[in-house]
């Protein structure tokens, strides 16, 4: 990310052995392949499994080697039933500031409220008050008191009247969260206000109360020494609807829930346990899961200098260890293909600045683990979407990985290294390097002949610095593309804003003996590198790039967001037929 200041492997997974023998190299996190969501609560997982790590035969440096844990069961339930009869370990209520009204007794006027408060003596109406509780976004208590079927009775705020992904998605989290802190094995959450709520959007709702109280109550603890066991086993969404539709949702919630921890995991493991061997073994791994839909094609460094990657290779030139070129692809089961699209993901597994090193505050190079964060979203999204099994629609998944290393080896500033298009690149800057290698991976991605691609990658410090932490940068020339990938992020809950391509930038970027320098000035850096991207997509393809530099992190809990998984997913699935 650019600074804020053997013999040749190519294997399909359908008939490799080695695939398909290879123990789990980085992670064994599988969820089966049936949430069941039905009025009886049916588990997450259909079979134990476990989460552990590479089986590379070597030690890796440091000798750390995640540990294997038995991955947690959770069964996920949709049901209707009267909250004061509902038993479990905490009944959790989602509300306004419009629910939270009370009248001139300082009872509450909304029925579900009062029905509770009623049936609580009066103290869930009083303690709101004492905790001034109004139900605002971020808000929340948990209360223990007798008279109902429940050991503890919650109230979550959701701010103002709302309808969206996020807020119901915080909802979800915000219980899981309490339920940890209880240790509460069984918990309900339901909706102060659901008459209000269109069939439609009471499906979308309880998708995303789900995720959140999934993702909620991952923790991942493969690197600690001890950990807690997590003790959440069952969550009841109730008034929101049964039957087929919901289970349906639900049962897509889960596959992305699996992709988006499976990217989490991979963005938290470090550059000395996650190398971009191991992350090639992962990706062979995923495909040979599901090797009815998915087939992998791992590329060595004799292969990708066959196709003349020598951007690609340049910067993975000075790394003791070897880069992989990861490709895998996605075939329905059935049916014509209709659309065939690609998305492609930056897959540095450790970013060091190369010459031009990471020095100083603020570079961030002890996070730079996180710089193949565009990577982990895309095999985060290859997993669900071998679980989903889209109809008519063909995908590819494509990652250069390596590391930006020092060494004799290594490019220098001023170097010229020539893509696999042909077009030369003077590198003015080793820590621009990103951006080399997706040059060859997008030239590659188009070579597949496809109509559509969508990118992502940690790129630039520029981007957290225009849009923040929370907020992925958007470029593309294309309207029709834009539209659709903002269109999913609305659905998903992730933060997009579009971004110009502003033509004139292009001009920093001209070299005196090449076609081109990898970096431009610090002014418009993340206009630039998508500028520079741009060179090395067939004009006949549309092309879309994420800059999620920002959000692939969340400072304040120091873990990995799964940032794109979820969009990406939708936006496949709106492709296909």
């Amino acid at each position: 990310m650019a600074a804020i200041r053997v013999s040749s492997l190519t294997l399909l997974a359908s008939t490799s052995a080695s695939a398909s023998a290879a123990s789990s190299v980085f992670t064994k996190l599988q969820f089966g392949p049936s949430w069941g969501i039905s009025l009886t609560a049916i588990p997450l997982c259909s079979r134990r499994t476990k989460r552990m790590a590479h089986s590379i035969a070597r030690a890796t440096l440091g000798l750390t080697q995640p540990k294997q844990i038995e991955a947690s069961k959770i069964s996920i339930a949709a049901k209707e039933i009267d909250l004061v009869e509902w038993k479990g370990d905490i009944l959790a209520v989602g509300v306004t500031e419009k629910d939270m009204a009370k009248d001139e007794n300082s009872k509450f006027k909304n029925s579900t409220l009062q029905k509770l408060d009623t049936q609580l003596g009066g103290f869930l109406s009083e303690a709101s008050t004492e905790e001034d509780f109004t139900g605002k976004a971020g808000q929340s208590t948990v209360l223990r008191l007798p008279g109902l079927g429940s050991k503890r009775v919650g109230l979550v705020g959701l701010g103002s009247a709302v309808n969206s992904t996020t807020a119901y998605r915080s909802l979800g989290e915000a219980v899981a969260a309490a339920a940890k802190s209880a240790l509460a094995s069984n918990i309900a959450i339901t909706l102060a206000s659901p008459e209000g709520l269109s069939a439609e959007t009471k499906l979308s709702t309880a998708s995303a109360i789900a995720t959140g109280a999934v993702l909620g109550a991952f923790e991942d603890n493969r690197f600690m020494s001890e950990s807690k066991k997590p003790s959440l086993k069952s969550v009841d969404i109730l008034g929101l609807g049964t039957g087929p539709e919901i289970e349906k949702k639900l049962k897509y919630a889960e596959d992305v829930c699996a992709g988006i921890i499976l990217g989490k995991e991979l963005v938290n493991a470090p550059a000395n346990v996650l190398t971009p061997a191991v992350l090639a073994e992962e990706a062979k791994r995923i495909a040979s899961t599901y090797n009815d839909v998915l087939s992998a094609t791992i590329l060595d460094v004799e292969q990708c200098k066959e196709l003349k990657m020598g951007s690609y290779l340049a910067v993975a030139a000075a790394s003791a260890n070897p880069p992989h070129f990861i490709h895998l692809c996605y075939k329905p089961l059935g049916g014509a293909v209709k659309t065939k699209l690609a998305l492609v993901g930056k897959g540095l597994t450790f970013d060091s600045g190369g010459y031009n090193i990471k020095t100083g505050p603020g570079c961030l190079i002890e996070l730079m683990k996180f710089d193949m964060g565009g990577s982990a979203a895309v095999l985060g999204a290859a997993k669900a979407i071998g679980q989903i099994k889209p109809a008519g629609v063909e995908v590819h998944f494509i990652v250069a990985a390596c590391e930006n290393m020092i060494s004799g080896t290594g490019m220098r500033p001023g170097d010229i290294v020539t893509a696999s298009n042909g077009k030369t690149i003077e590198v003015n800057n080793t820590d621009a390097e990103g951006r080399l290698t997706l040059a060859d991976a997008l030239v590659y991605a188009c070579n597949q002949g496809v109509e559509k691609i969508v990118d992502l990658a940690t790129l630039t410090g520029a981007c957290i610095v225009a849009l923040g932490p929370s907020i992925a940068g958007v470029f593309t020339p294309s309207d029709d593309l834009a539209s659709e990938v903002l269109a999913a992020s609305e659905v998903s809950g992730e933060k997009l804003w579009r971004m110009p391509m502003e033509e004139s930038y292009w001009e920093s970027m001209k070299s005196g003996v090449a076609d081109m320098v990898n970096t431009g000035g610090r002014q418009g850096g993340a206009i630039t590198a998508a500028l520079f991207l741009k060179q090395f997509v067939d004009e006949k393809v549309q092309w879309l790039h994420i800059d999620l530099a920002g959000p692939v992190w969340n400072d304040k809990k120091k873990t990995a967001t799964g940032f794109g998984v979820s969009t990406l997913v939708e936006w496949v699935l709106k492709n296909s037929s």
